[in-house]
């Protein structure tokens, strides 16, 4: 694992002088030592409990080996500069998320060369999200997502909603590959993959040692540095050396030139549009669309089939008020603020009010707020009614709806490639619901 010292040097054979990479250089030569064979640190299997436990060292291991190797008399200066190193990735505990180095027991591993941040790693939110959901499709404790993991994803879902797919679709690819591997293989690259987002994307309350000094920036001549994708280069780079690529001069363009880009870029945005435009219409949603409504009742009300379906099932059960009321107030806060108080007072009156035609069940602390804020209206006048509906839906009509017969055979039918199985629709069911029945 232990590569020589040609780290930092760009393309044409220049060395990189950065202050960065000359720190890199300078640890990546103590990490070569430590994985020599002869006079590094002794690298072993352990038996545990019903497993194995490969390639692994203690971090009293490598506190013995800096103090001698590097001729340290104080082992708290020891332990301090294994920790500088065990923060930028360079070797890594197997039991959690917390890149320091401890002075015990404690199993470490090293971390592949691939890895190492002279590499000049700047990972998309996209790469980080392909990670995090391929974690979520792997049955294994030790991948278990932690809360903040869990939170992280959330959100990359509502960044990435429109593309969520591709990116489903391709951690489950890496999946798919990951399972014809070796299992002990397997279980160090995950660690291995592990830890390299633990660099990138810390531990709340952690150091991030990637993050770039404005001031040594601005001090350098080509700040500029390559970017790479996780998954692959992004840029179209000759050489697979680890190193910053410095910017080639180029002339400032024409005017010609600036208007050929501005109308390329127009196109394709058009293009990009029409796509989206198809998708979002497609009257026939695939099978990894359908299956995505079954993550979450987020994923089925974002989704404008999922969401009709889910309406049509409420529909079947004479229960859909809940859902058309959150959907009445998420429609309320995107309406102009002229139109706004006549709109709650349709909302207050086909739902809350004494003898509402949908009267939807509220706790008396909601709706005692509710009736408060109706009296200003605002486009947030029934947030806790909403809330109150909202969670009532996901507690229980959402797990009806994913366990329901109805359901299945449309998870069925697409995995079959047959025609979508439409809910049966409720004989008072209005007008605008009938005509979008059809359309599916």
């Amino acid at each position: 694992m232990a590569q020589g010292n040609n780290y930092g040097q760009s393309s044409n054979g220049v060395a990189d002088e950065s202050p960065n990479m000359l720190v890199y250089r300078k640890m990546e030569d103590v990490i070569a030592r430590m994985q020599d064979e002869k006079n590094g640190i002794p690298i072993r299997t352990v038996k545990s409990f019903l497993s194995k436990i490969p390639s692994v060292f203690s971090g009293s291991d490598i506190v013995q080996w800096l103090t001698k190797n590097l001729s340290i008399e104080d082992p708290v200066e020891a332990l301090h500069l294994g920790t500088l190193m065990a923060a930028h990735g360079y070797f890594f505990p197997i039991s959690d998320h917390v890149l320091t180095l401890k002075d015990d027991g404690t199993f470490y591993r090293f971390q592949t060369p691939y890895f190492w941040p002279s590499n000049c790693w700047e990972p998309e939110n996209t790469d980080y999200a392909v990670y995090l959901c391929k974690r979520t499709m792997q049955n294994k404790a030790r991948l278990e997502l932690a809360d903040y993991e869990a939170e992280s994803l959330a959100r990359l879902q509502r960044a990435f909603a429109r593309k969520w797919e591709f990116i489903f679709m391709q951690a489950e690819a890496q999946a798919k590959v990951d399972k014809k591997r070796d299992k002990i293989e397997r279980k160090i690259l995950d660690s291995q993959e592990r830890a390299f987002w633990d660099v990138h994307r810390p531990v709340p309350g952690c150091v991030n040692t990637t993050e770039v000094d404005i001031k040594k920036s601005s001090r350098m001549r080509n700040p500029h540095k390559t970017r790479k994708s996780v998954y692959g280069l992004q840029n179209d780079i000759r050489s697979h050396s680890p190193t910053h690529t410095p910017v080639p001069e180029t002339k400032p363009p024409t005017e010609d030139e600036l208007h050929q880009e501005i109308k390329h870029w127009q196109m394709q945005l058009d293009r990009h549009r029409l796509k989206m435009s198809k998708v979002a219409e497609s009257k026939e949603p695939g099978q990894q669309r359908v299956k995505r409504w079954g993550f979450g009742m987020d994923e089925a009300l974002k989704d404008p089939v999922g969401r009709e379906q889910f309406l049509k099932f409420l529909e079947s059960e004479f229960s859909s008020e809940n859902l058309r009321f959150w959907l009445a107030v998420e429609d309320l806060k995107k309406r102009p603020i002229r139109e706004v108080p006549a709109r709650v007072q349709e909302i207050w009156q086909e739902f809350l009010a004494p003898g509402a035609p949908s009267a939807i069940n509220l706790d008396s602390k909601s709706y005692d707020k509710t009736t408060q804020n109706v009296k200003e209206p605002g486009r947030y006048t029934f947030e806790d009614a909403q809330e109150h509906i909202y969670k009532l839906m996901k507690s229980d009509s959402y797990p009806r709806f994913i366990r329901s017969s109805a359901y299945q055979e449309l998870l069925q039918a697409k995995k079959k490639g047959r025609n979508i199985p439409i809910f049966p629709c409720h004989k008072n069911c209005t007008p605008t619901l009938r005509t979008s029945t059809n359309l599916l």
